[in-house]
């Protein structure tokens, strides 16, 4: 549980750093030019939603993780929800990787 709160706030630093790309058409720009260092999708999005991502991640080889709701994503960067985060701060993917690893 812990865990996951600092992931939350990790997140939200992130998005007031300006390090996170959120919504579709964004998340696809940052991955497809190679900004994105790390892509969150949230557990609850479609079955069609998640092999695109998944395809988008393994071709341009960045790392997945599928971590919370789409409702809980979007609250961690103060959005209404969202079904994928990119992360494009190497500081911030280590830091947030370190925690979903452990």
């Amino acid at each position: 549980m812990i865990k996951e709160e600092k992931i939350i706030s990790l997140l939200g630093l992130a998005q007031k750093a300006g390090k996170i790309s959120s919504g579709e058409l964004s998340v696809e720009k940052a991955i497809k030019s190679g900004k994105a260092k790390l892509l969150i999708i949230a557990i609850d999005c479609s079955d069609a939603t998640k092999k695109s991502y998944n395809d988008m991640a393994a071709y341009y080889e960045v790392d997945l993780y599928e971590i919370f709701s789409k409702e809980q994503l979007g609250q961690c960067i103060g959005k209404v929800y969202r079904a994928a985060l990119a992360i494009t701060d190497t500081g911030f993917t280590n830091a947030v990787k370190k925690l979903l690893n452990s």
